[in-house]
């Protein structure tokens, strides 16, 4: 069995300067509660890797507006103006990324391959620093891994050891950001004894899940 936590116990495990992957797609399928509870912490100064920053106070939005984050890779923050804002004064590193190129360096990271080739972005400002290769004459960019200290991931249905599955778009980053993190921390919807979860539809094994978020009362 898994140890459950509340949000607040999970977060102490969370230190200042944390690389962070949270998943969600504008804070669809985001571990909501875990955020509150980070947000309100007063922890600073995390590298968070994201596909987006959501809205200004909602979903990864609360780090944002709680100043706790210094580095941001992601895919787009054309929806979080307070993201922006940051960015423009300098007090967030923002690093844009592709969205199938931030996809496969996560997976990268996860499945331990040396990095990701891909055409997209080549020759434009996404390529810039980035190591090119030529493989029959064609340019490539080597796009690296990413890994993370801490994967805060949330699921739909947990069971008691920890493997989940997922709610159709609700899936997006959580399953394959859960392999690329020392560290998981999964809060579900809800946790269910084992065997209630069919093994053909479980999209994160328990194997790799670190910490359950105790259901909300």
């Amino acid at each position: 069995m898994k140890p459950h936590l509340k949000p607040e116990d999970a977060v102490n495990l969370i230190p200042d300067g944390a690389s962070l992957m949270i998943g969600g797609f504008m804070g669809v399928g985001s571990p909501h509660r875990l955020l509150d509870a980070l947000a309100a912490s007063g922890k600073r100064n995390f590298t968070v890797i994201a596909n987006d920053t959501a809205r200004p106070g909602y979903a990864i939005g609360k780090l944002i507006r709680a100043g706790a984050v210094s580095r941001l890779i992601a895919s787009h923050i054309g929806l979080n103006p307070e993201t922006q804002k940051g960015m423009i004064a300098g007090e967030i590193d923002v690093e844009l990324v592709p969205q199938g190129t931030l996809v496969e360096r996560i997976r990268a990271g996860g499945y331990g391959l040396g990095g990701v080739l891909t055409k997209t972005g080549l020759g434009t400002i996404a390529a810039e620093g980035q190591r090119t290769i030529d493989i029959d004459g064609e340019q490539w960019v080597l796009a690296s891994p990413l890994k993370a200290d801490f994967a805060l991931i949330a699921a739909d249905q947990a069971d008691y050891i920890g493997n989940l599955q997922y709610q159709l778009t609700a899936t997006n980053f959580n399953p394959i950001m859960a392999m690329a993190a020392e560290t998981v921390i999964a809060e579900s919807r809800e946790i269910l004894p084992v065997g209630m979860i069919p093994p053909d539809i479980v999209k994160t094994p328990g194997v790799i899940v670190d910490y359950l978020i105790e259901r909300a009362a």
